[in-house]
């Protein structure tokens, strides 16, 4: 098992080169690497076509690494050398957590549109902010949620919905286990107000799922609890989180997210999605199909029968030439802003409603 597959944090897919865009067309820059989901950010904008020109961290040692692993990008001396150029249509960006809204601010105001690692934000003024910004600049501030945008079986389930083949989502059950690998991880993942708190940073791709699987626009936030059970070490590390979530047309969502996937598992998280609707339902076993085989499978089953999926190689990941599509042209096809913004407040207002649990119930 590589360290690659057991560090969810370095989860980078590599995918068909699916071009939108000539070279030189739409031009990028990478900035701020603290996370290493900047890499599948990347790698899916270059399989669309994106020219990755820049490259700008003040660690100059991990921009030089990011530069050894895409060729031909330049290291910036500043951010004001990215800002400046007027070539650049995106930065590309995976800050620390509570450092992604300012920095995206900088790049609107810049004339750039921005792409940032999820979670978007981690305040509601972060939010009020950023929504000023996009309304003043007109740019687009747009968010990774790789456990939906680069997972093949979770695009082929939104397909499989859009057909009608489970009918209207009634419920959506989300678990987005993850390996702790926490010699590994920086000081900010264990600082409370670095990270956002678990439900707004990796509950953020499960709030973010169930807006769009149940094709709804907003929700309310039902419960949620929080807690360190396990890791007193990190006192503000949480290690444990759950939500319910409830949208206007009935849906509902229940969600748990961790840091306890144990080391006996062949990959860095468990994660599963469940999807009831009026005429079936839909599970995806996304990064493995425990003690059975590898992972990207759906299963459906519906009035007709019963199906499995595999899923690899069956979609691609579309959203990044939507992205540099809707860049270009000003559209909105890849995802709305209303739909980031929505997922971006209610992973925060989880988050300020959770009840900590005792780390050690009587």
């Amino acid at each position: 098992m590589s360290q690659k597959q057991r560090d969810g944090m370095n989860y980078a897919p590599v995918g068909e080169a699916r071009a939108v865009v000539q070279p030189g067309e739409f031009q990028v820059a990478a900035m701020h690497l603290d996370h290493g989901h900047i890499a599948g950010m990347c790698n899916g904008l270059v399989e669309a076509g994106a020219t990755l020109k820049w490259v700008y961290d003040p660690r100059p040692e991990r921009a030089a690494a990011f530069a050894a692993a895409y060729p031909g990008v330049a290291i910036a001396r500043s951010e004001a050398e990215v800002f400046d150029d007027p070539d650049i249509n995106l930065v590309a960006a995976a800050a620390v957590t509570n450092e992604r809204a300012p920095l995206g601010i900088r790049a609107m105001q810049a004339g750039k549109d921005y792409f940032t690692d999820k979670a978007p934000l981690t305040t509601l003024e972060q939010l009020a902010d950023v929504r000023a910004t996009v309304a003043a600049t007109g740019r687009r501030y747009w968010c990774y949620f790789s456990e939906r945008l680069h997972v093949e079986a979770a695009i082929l389930a939104g397909y499989l919905i859009d057909e009608g083949r489970i009918g209207r989502v009634l419920q959506v059950t989300g678990f987005g286990p993850h390996t702790l690998n926490a010699s590994s991880r920086p000081d900010w993942f264990f600082n409370r107000e670095q990270y956002g708190g678990i439900l707004c940073d990796i509950g953020s791709h499960q709030i973010e799922q169930f807006l769009y699987y149940a094709g709804v626009d907003d929700a309310e936030v039902v419960s949620a609890h929080i807690a360190n059970h396990n890791h007193p070490e990190y006192p503000e590390l949480e290690d444990f989180g759950e939500a319910i979530l409830r949208a206007a047309n009935g849906a509902t969502q229940y969600f748990r997210v961790d840091w306890f996937s144990p080391d006996g598992l062949d990959t860095w998280g468990d994660g599963r999605t469940f999807i009831l609707g009026t005429d079936g339902y839909i599970e995806l076993r996304k990064y493995t199909d425990i003690a059975r085989g590898r992972g990207n499978q759906l299963f459906i089953v519906d009035h007709n029968g019963m199906e499995q999926i595999d899923a690899n190689g069956k979609t691609g990941y579309p959203f990044f030439g939507q992205l540099i599509l809707d860049s270009l042209n000003r559209t909105e096809t890849a995802m709305t802003q209303d739909h980031i913004f929505a997922a971006a407040r209610l992973c925060v207002e989880a988050q300020n409603a959770a009840v900590r649990l005792p780390a050690n119930p009587v």
